[in-house]
């Protein structure tokens, strides 16, 4: 069979570094040449827009639209689907993910007359829950970046047949993937731009096709990126002078000339690459990689979740809107299309500061609208009566409070479970263990020692702060001495505080014991901390005993309806630093604020609010000899390239349970 190849141009009118009053140029200058090497051309290449980016081309160039309408009528080319906005699926809430899907959907119906089969992956930030929603809404097929589904599911590039060829969601169903490939669709842009030789690029693209794979994704990526630059960089070089379009042209002609190439349709890319060999389905995600992003290690959630211009209070904001509109029945489509427009990824990237301004005035409107609080909460009320430990030990009837005789170590004994708390490292948890458990310690402190290897040469607390200001060249935690105050709740309940004095702020950490149940939580605030660049790690879980070994599952919602399963084995790292100016590599998007831990019969719950914090829960995996680190922990901030100024610390709090 003869090898195919396909191209798929991204249009996005929202992409973050272009103005809205540039909207004529780029139309103008990228997306009707697009439709000119179309009609030239005679290849049915795919084309992807989001609703929104439709409508206000319909607004702006009226003429495009009817372009693009008569060629899909013709078949000259394809519809690529998006959904209303361009959203990070694996980091909002399920419902705003429908909601997202149903309005792009109708937008397609509405201008086009049709809708796509086939949809792409948002930023290529992909989540098995993603397999449910698009099947849901009656896609054929979805378009996923490959290179960083191979490192998730460790298949080499030599071993074509163990790449699978469908996807399967929480929920069981399975459908059929479109790869795109990242360093081929570089290579597009090189030429284009004039970094590399026709001969050059042949030379590459000859030995991809050698091998046995049928059909190739020759680009799939950006419009806006050919004869416009859209002013992302500070240094951006000049477009060629040959004309970027016409050298893309050029080098498709070169293709069907010197290549045994054939061009098809996307839609008929997806049917060889389902149909053409032994069906291979698999969850496409793994504990090591739970959502997979685009291009090179820098492109993870966080970009999206907690670095940018101050995502972790954008994301809050708009948690707390769904919220709202989820428990309103006086809410209509145009309430869930706004707060999808809020939810944009391109608002939490490389986004001007004119349009950062009218976002914000957006999002501060809607929250007037729906008399929401735009500011980041901080629970800690220091105008409580609180106790001194010396009043609490030994005088409280349904519980034990005492310290052991060196002084460090404050133990808090209910009939569900048994804690000790570190005074000499901020409260830190030495053990936890609950009833159920046989009162086995499930998290605590792995001493300095415990293992072997002097990479891992150090203690490993539950409950602690990190903080790292790169700017500053300064670490702060939490690990000093501390004398904590206590206050007995109206049910009974022990709350356990301690203010820890650093150079650059205070942190308030309050540790609360239920009396009744098997639970505790851990609150942590910040009042008094100016706005900074840097990452906070905090509600750190090391987990022990039977909660570290291989048969260990992690369960969260990254996007969906239903939880999905991460085996908790193999080495991994998402905390780990993608390079020298990203401070993350992966995460979780656990988009309703609960984690479930799962071992045989035991497990173990941690719940948050997104809608007071929309942290990254990350974690870390790692062995030597026979003992294991287990880690969960939650981001509030990370740094990488998108950083633009300083930005606040929220309050965090989170519970540990059992049910």
């Amino acid at each position: 069979m003869k090898k195919k190849g396909y191209l798929i141009f991204h249009l996005n009118l929202a992409f973050s570094s272009i103005e809205e009053d540039s909207w004529p140029e780029v139309i103008k200058t990228c997306y009707h040449p697009l439709l000119d090497l179309i009609e030239k051309m005679g290849i049915p290449i795919g084309i992807e827009l989001t609703g929104w980016t439709l409508k206000q081309i319909e607004r702006v160039d009226f003429d495009w639209v009817t372009r693009f309408k008569e060629l899909l009528k013709l078949g000259k080319c394809e519809l690529i689907g998006s959904g209303y906005c361009q959203i990070i699926g694996p980091l909002v809430p399920s419902k705003v993910n429908e909601w997202n899907q149903k309005i792009g959907i109708a937008s397609y119906n509405k201008i086009l007359g049709c809708r796509p089969e086939i949809v792409l992956v948002n930023e290529m930030a992909f989540s098995s829950s993603l397999v449910d929603l698009y099947h849901q809404f009656g896609y054929t097929g979805f378009i996923m970046d490959r290179d960083n589904i191979k490192l998730a599911l460790s298949v080499g590039n030599s071993v074509l047949d163990e790449i699978p060829t469908h996807a399967k969601g929480p929920s069981g169903e399975v459908m059929p993937v479109l790869w795109s490939d990242s360093i081929l669709f570089q290579k597009v842009q090189h030429f284009a731009h004039g970094d590399i030789s026709v001969n050059e690029y042949l030379d590459y693209l000859k030995g991809c096709i050698d091998g046995d794979d049928l059909v190739f994704p020759i680009y799939g990526s950006d419009a806006e990126v050919f004869d416009y630059r859209p002013g992302r960089f500070g240094e951006e070089r000049p477009t060629h002078k040959e004309g970027e379009w016409k050298r893309i042209e050029t080098l498709l002609r070169a293709i069907s000339v010197r290549t045994e190439i054939e061009f098809i349709s996307p839609t008929e890319a997806l049917k060889i690459n389902s149909q053409g060999k032994v069906k291979l389905t698999s969850k496409f995600t793994t504990a090591s990689y739970p959502v997979p992003v685009k291009k090179q290690a820098k492109y993870n959630i966080a970009r999206w979740a907690v670095t940018g211009r101050n995502n972790l209070w954008f994301n809050t904001m708009c948690h707390r809107i769904e919220q709202q509109l989820s428990m309103s029945k006086n809410n209509c489509e145009k309430d869930w299309s706004d707060l999808c427009e809020l939810w944009a990824s391109d608002l939490r990237t490389h986004i001007t500061e004119k349009r950062l301004a009218k976002a914000t005035d957006q999002l501060n409107t809607t929250l007037y609208q729906h008399n929401i609080s735009n500011v980041l909460s901080n629970e800690y009320d220091p105008n409580l009566k609180y106790s001194l430990l010396k009043s609490i030990v030994g005088k409280l009837l349904r519980a034990k409070v005492e310290v052991d005789k060196e002084g460090i170590l404050l133990r808090i004994s209910t009939e569900k479970m048994k804690l000790e708390l570190n005074l000499k490292k901020g409260l830190t948890i030495k053990n936890l263990a609950f009833f159920s458990h046989g009162m086995e310690s499930c998290i605590g402190t792995l001493p300095h020692g415990h293992f072997s290897s002097i990479s891992l040469g150090a203690d490993y607390y539950s409950g602690g702060v990190v903080i790292e200001l790169p700017l500053q060249r300064a670490r702060v935690t939490d690990l000093v001495e501390v004398e904590p105050k206590f206050l007995i709740k109206d049910n009974g309940d022990i709350q356990v505080s301690a203010e820890i004095i650093t150079s650059y702020g205070t942190i308030i950490k309050v540790v609360q014991v239920s009396i009744n149940d098997e639970q505790i939580s851990l609150s942590y605030s910040f009042p008094d901390w100016d706005k900074m660049v840097g990452s906070v790690r905090l509600g750190i879980m090391t987990l022990m005993n039977q909660f570290c070994d291989g048969n260990t599952k992690i369960l969260c919602s990254n996007g969906g309806i239903n939880r999905e399963a991460f085996v908790f084995n193999g080495e991994f790292n998402h905390a780990a630093p993608a390079s020298s100016l990203a401070s993350s590599s992966r995460g979780l998007g656990a988009t309703t604020g609960n984690i479930e831990i799962i071992n045989n019969d035991r497990n173990l719950n941690l719940n948050w609010l997104p809608s007071q914090c929309a942290v990254m829960p990350m974690l870390h995996k790692e062995r030597s000899d026979q003992k294991v680190l287990s880690r969960v922990l939650f981001s509030m901030k990370e740094v990488d390239d998108t950083i633009k100024k300083p930005s606040n610390i929220g309050s965090f709090s989170v519970s540990i349970s059992t049910s």
